[in-house]
């Protein structure tokens, strides 16, 4: 085990108000080069699955220490 101290911390969803979250997922899903695919997605159904993946832990909140930013990651990513 490695004595570096951790890129990220994990953020609790829970610790985060609803609207905080809301605005979260929406920076998420509308950052450039996300990709949906053929068929586009409303705003509301994007924000919609990443909040499914959040609920089911398939997905965390994370934050950088260093660049001082927010991300939402796959959970198999960490």
């Amino acid at each position: 085990m490695s004595d570096e101290e951790p890129r990220f911390v994990e953020v609790p969803r829970a610790d985060l108000d609803a609207v905080t979250l809301r605005r979260l997922v929406e920076a998420f899903v509308t950052r450039e080069g996300t990709d949906y695919g053929r068929l586009e997605k409303s705003l509301d159904d994007k924000v919609a699955d990443v909040m499914r993946q959040l609920d089911r832990d398939e997905a965390k909140i994370v934050f950088d220490p260093d660049s001082e930013s927010i991300n939402i990651v796959s959970s198999r990513d960490l």
